[in-house]
């Protein structure tokens, strides 16, 4: 598979198609006029942050091992350095629309958001775990799109990268919540996917052959459910107040528990089941959850 690294906003114009940017460090392309050459599958890295809203392509995206159908408005985040894998159907034809935001890192030194971008999560989904937006949300990201376009093409001044900057924040904290509006309205979907993660858990440590594995690791779950970490641990959080570290934290407390009160294994034995390296970890953590230690916790079965 060809990787291609763009290393700036000037040169995903030029691959994309488009006239130079009129910022090097900011662009806001219009979508219709994103060229897609028949140039096959190829895995793009950029080191930028790109945020795109897209629609009616007339064909389809392929993202990982996804299709997304571009009928109505999606959105994507990507942050710098992320892979991104596109393969377009060259015999589609549409009105494709949309934005697409470019914005380096640097355009964002000494302000608040420098460090403050860090803390969207939506940043590390995978891009196909991306925002569908209802028709009103849409003219939300829309308003602010437009706003952010009339300042990026008006006469560059002092006051220009504050007021563009305070309309990427602005749009940031809406996506933010159209994220977390989207955990709860897929309630089918993400019910299911809740009852995938206690299954696999249940499976892992009902396993005989856990001593053979590792400690059970978030991007284990993660990727035995086909989804990114952090989108993972976000839907947990709206659904049970939990990340997916506390739940595998939770079920390995509750399976230390039945074999210090069942079985004969040493403190030892039970940590090396339950993918421990070091016994010492496996106390720790048990203490840490429990008040007690887990011989602490045998002896008041006795």
């Amino acid at each position: 598979m060809k990787l291609l690294r763009i290393k700036s906003i000037t040169e995903f114009h030029r691959f994309r198609g488009v006239s130079n940017p009129e910022h090097p460090l900011i662009s806001l392309i219009d979508y219709s006029k994103v060229k897609f050459p028949d140039e096959g599958p190829v895995n793009v890295v950029m080191e930028f942050y790109s945020i795109a809203l897209k629609r009616d392509i007339g064909g389809k995206l392929y993202y990982g091992q996804q299709v997304y159908d571009f009928d109505q408005g999606l959105m994507s985040f990507i942050a710098p350095g992320q892979v991104l894998r596109i393969e377009i159907d060259p015999d589609a034809s549409g009105n494709r629309s949309g934005y697409l935001l470019q914005i380096h890192p640097d355009f964002f030194w000494n302000s608040p958001l420098a460090k403050t971008i860090k803390q969207y999560a939506f940043f590390d989904y995978a891009i196909n775990e991306a925002l569908f937006l209802s028709e009103k949300e849409e003219g939300i990201i829309t308003n602010i799109f437009e706003n952010i376009r009339q300042e990026y093409h008006t006469n560059i001044d002092r006051f220009s990268q504050d007021l563009i900057i305070a309309q990427i924040e602005l749009l940031l904290k809406y996506c933010d919540r159209f994220y977390n509006r989207q955990f709860l309205t897929r309630k089918i979907s993400n019910h299911q996917m809740l009852s995938k993660v206690e299954d696999l858990l249940n499976d892992y440590f009902n396993d005989k052959n856990t001593a053979e594995k590792s400690l059970l690791s978030v991007r284990f779950v993660a990727d035995a459910l086909n989804v990114s970490p952090d989108y993972l641990s976000s839907l947990l959080k709206i659904h049970t107040g939990q990340n997916t570290q506390q739940h595998i934290h939770n079920k390995l407390i509750e399976k230390a528990k039945e074999k210090l009160s069942t079985t004969n294994l040493s403190v030892s034995e039970i940590a090396y089941q339950l993918g421990f390296e070091h016994p010492q970890s496996f106390s720790k953590l048990f203490k840490t959850k429990t008040n007690l230690s887990p011989l602490e916790f045998r002896a008041s079965f006795n």
